[in-house]
Parts: structure tokens; C-alpha cells; sequence
């Protein structure tokens, strides 16, 4: 790319992390305004992607895109067409920015694509690539996947959860191994982006503030881009993303985040380089969100040598 891939909030986190200069050398050489065809390829392979948009109120939202594999594909290097709409309530509209994710947890390979949608239609919509690049495979759990159903088929109702999440969302974070957090930039011409965050069973935190839920987790050893973080720097409305892969049930909670640089805990955490903190304000329950299932996991390589939090 001819100027800098990365905006003003990625280059602070950048530059407090001490890889100011190095990630930029490589930054311009990874992200392309094009997708190799190598990424081309891949988002063909998959059966769900992740996308991060603007709601009506400008708050990004994490949602779920799924269909059978073909559903997303690329005509060419700066197109990816999507045969699918988003689960939750997104204001999709020409023009509009968006993060997309591809995600393919049996093989751990992830692939990043940030765009403005182009055209939509009532079977899915265009998006022209403004950033693409792949991710290394950290903290992936590996799981294989199957469909239970026809991905046109309804799922369950939803049901509205408030400030203090209820007891059954409670449970779903606390177990979780894998969740997915959108962020997007102050100015929405700088972009959206989702993420994968994954560690073992319990690696996100939930505790009771003030009457409202508050949800942290370690930061641990990624690529330096700080993608997610330096969107927060800028705007801490983000939201949060879970899956029940043996349920399909899906959990999505909005709310703010906070980067803690230097909390107590940071140092009898293994492998925590920073917490982030998430205040939720509202969410979605809705069972049977996903018409995949998918295998127990096969633990990333990289979680031994991580930490847990104390038991209370």
C-alpha cells in the first residue's frame, strides 16, 4: 500500500508497545488493497464468517455470517461477494464500512478483509476490499464442523439480556474458550474490524460492578498491527461475540472497553501483556443461533503456557 495501513490509534498502541517502526516496515508489505488468491480461495472454503458494522446508533456489532461453502466468493482481487445477511441488527447500506473475518477453526488459518459495501440485494450484498491480510493461528482451539440444519431455516426466539446478564449468559462466558470482539475507528472512514480472542475455558473474567456485568481478559503475544486496541483507544464502543459451538446457541453483548496497561494482576497471569475490561450495557441471548455444530476442541499449542485467573 502506498501510505500507512495503519490509523492514528493503531500507531499510539504501536508505538507504547515499542514496535512503532518494525510493524510499520512490514505492515505496508502484508496488508494489500487487494486479496491474493490465496484469500480468494479460502473465504470460498467457508461455512461462516464474522462481520463487524455499524448499528443505527453507530455502536459496531460482532455478527455471524453463515451459509454453505461458495456463500462468500471473490470475482475478482478487489470484490468479495456474500450470499448472506448478518444475525444481528446492522445497518447495512452502500457506502457503509465493514470488518470481515474468515475464520476456519479446523485448519486454525484466518484471513482478515476490511471494505465498504459496494451493492446489496435481497440475497447478500458486495463489498470492495480496502484492507486484506491474514493472521498467524494463535490461540485457535481446532474444532471440526457439521450443519444440523438448512442455513434458511429459523433459529430460536431471542431473549433481551440488560446490563447484568442473566445467569444462562453468564455460564456461556465463563466456559467459553473462544469469543469475537468488534471495534471500529473514531471516524468511521478509518474502518471497522473484528477479531478472534481465544484462551483456555474461563479466560475471560465476569464480574459484577455497580449492578452491571464487567467482563476482562488477557491481551496476549499477537501480531503488533493492535488492530482491536488502537480502535479502542479511540472509541471504546465495541461489542462481544460468543458461540456455543456444541449448542449453536450465540451470545452477543454491546458495551464499552478499556485497555488496563498496568493492573496488579498482569504479573501472576502467564502470558498476559494487558487486560482489556468490557462494561456491558445490553445484549442478545438467542438459542440455536448457528445451524453448525462442531467437535471438541483441540487446544492451540500456545495456551499451556498461559495463565488463569485465581479462584474466588
Amino acid at each position: 500500500m502506498s501510505s500507512s495501513p495503519f490509523h492514528a490509534g493503531e500507531r499510539a498502541i504501536q508505538e507504547r508497545a515499542g514496535v512503532r517502526e518494525k510493524i510499520e516496515a512490514i505492515g505496508g508489505k502484508i496488508i494489500r488493497d487487494y486479496m491474493p488468491d490465496q484469500h480468494r480461495d479460502f473465504f470460498v472454503q467457508l461455512p461462516f464468517m464474522l462481520l463487524s458494522a455499524h448499528d443505527a446508533s453507530m455502536h459496531p456489532r460482532a455478527s455471524l455470517l453463515v451459509g454453505r461453502p461458495g456463500f462468500a466468493h471473490s470475482p475478482d482481487p478487489r470484490t468479495l461477494r456474500i450470499d448472506a445477511f448478518p444475525s444481528a441488527s446492522v445497518a447495512l447500506s452502500v457506502g457503509a464500512p465493514i470488518g470481515l473475518l474468515g475464520i476456519q477453526l479446523e485448519t486454525r488459518r484466518r484471513n482478515r478483509m476490511n471494505g465498504t459495501i459496494t451493492a446489496i440485494d435481497d440475497r447478500g450484498f458486495t463489498v470492495h476490499v480496502d484492507q486484506s491480510f491474514g493472521n498467524c493461528p494463535q490461540y485457535i482451539q481446532s474444532r471440526a464442523h457439521s450443519f444440523v440444519r438448512d442455513p434458511a431455516q429459523s433459529s430460536g426466539s431471542p431473549t433481551p439480556e440488560g446490563a447484568r446478564i442473566s445467569a444462562e449468559a453468564s455460564a456461556m462466558v465463563e466456559r467459553s474458550d473462544t469469543f469475537f470482539i468488534a471495534t471500529a475507528a473514531a471516524d468511521p472512514s478509518e474502518g471497522l474490524d473484528v477479531s478472534h480472542r481465544g484462551g483456555k475455558p474461563g479466560f475471560v473474567r465476569r464480574e459484577e460492578h455497580d449492578g452491571d456485568t464487567v467482563l476482562t481478559w488477557p491481551e496476549f503475544r499477537g501480531n503488533f498491527y493492535f488492530n482491536t486496541l488502537g480502535n479502542i483507544a479511540q472509541n471504546p464502543r465495541s461489542s462481544l461475540l460468543f458461540i456455543d459451538f456444541d449448542t449453536g446457541n450465540c451470545l452477543s453483548l454491546l458495551g464499552e472497553s478499556e485497555i488496563l496497561w498496568e493492573d496488579p494482576a498482569l504479573a501472576a497471569f502467564a502470558g498476559a501483556q494487558r487486560f482489556v475490561r468490557f462494561r456491558v450495557t445490553s445484549g442478545l441471548f438467542q438459542p440455536d443461533a448457528v445451524p453448525l455444530r462442531w467437535s471438541a476442541p483441540e487446544q492451540a499449542r500456545e495456551l499451556p503456557a498461559t495463565g488463569s485467573w485465581p479462584q474466588r
